[in-house]
């Protein structure tokens, strides 16, 4: 079975979100956090930087979000069996999430910058197509669309002038396993 490893209210729910839109049974380790736990033997045997998430299938380990996605993706879900290109689109996406809209948005140094420039974008893409690749959820949804809706949760963004986008973020909330998972979080 598999383990996902995380904290309350860490990025450990981006994976079980997407664990639940695969339909896959799991087990979810609570680490209590404010005791170190994700600092401490065992767990630094899955992520020798003790970060959440990560995760134990068998004898596959793995840490960092955008990797077990990838992983998640690829082993059971809408990736398996798919080509280099349909692959390296989804890289792609959780790529930029990760490394780019994130630090971007998320740093409050460059958020008054890379913001609107992100959004623009976004708001060009949603204009066209239902979700991040095309008319379809796929992982790269999972991925954009749990860090699209942190910016109004976490960061108090008003992004309602991204009339586009902003109906992508409720499609993706209004899916059950977001629901089961990212909401009951608050």
């Amino acid at each position: 079975m598999i383990k996902l490893y995380g904290g309350a209210r860490s990025r450990a729910s981006i994976v079980q979100w997407y664990l639940e839109e695969l339909e896959l049974p799991y087990e979810f380790v609570l680490l209590d956090m404010a005791a170190g736990e994700h600092r401490q033997a065992p767990y630094t045997d899955i992520n020798p930087f003790g970060k959440v998430p990560g995760l134990v299938d068998g004898e596959v380990t793995l840490f960092e979000t955008g990797a077990i996605l990838l992983y998640l993706a690829e082993q059971y879900g809408e990736l398996k069996g798919a080509d280099l290109a349909t692959r390296s689109i989804a890289n792609q996406w959780i790529l930029y999430t990760n490394a780019t809209f994130g630090p971007g948005v998320f740093v409050e140094a460059t958020r008054d910058q890379e913001l609107p420039r992100h959004m623009a974008t976004l708001e060009m893409i949603f204009a066209q197509q239902a979700f991040v690749v095309g008319d379809r959820f796929t992982v790269a949804d999972a991925a954009l669309g749990s860090m699209l809706n942190y910016v109004p949760m976490m960061l108090k963004q008003d992004l309602s002038e991204y009339t586009a986008t902003t109906a992508y973020m409720q499609r993706i909330m209004a899916r059950p396993a977001y629901a089961k998972v990212m909401l009951k979080r608050g």
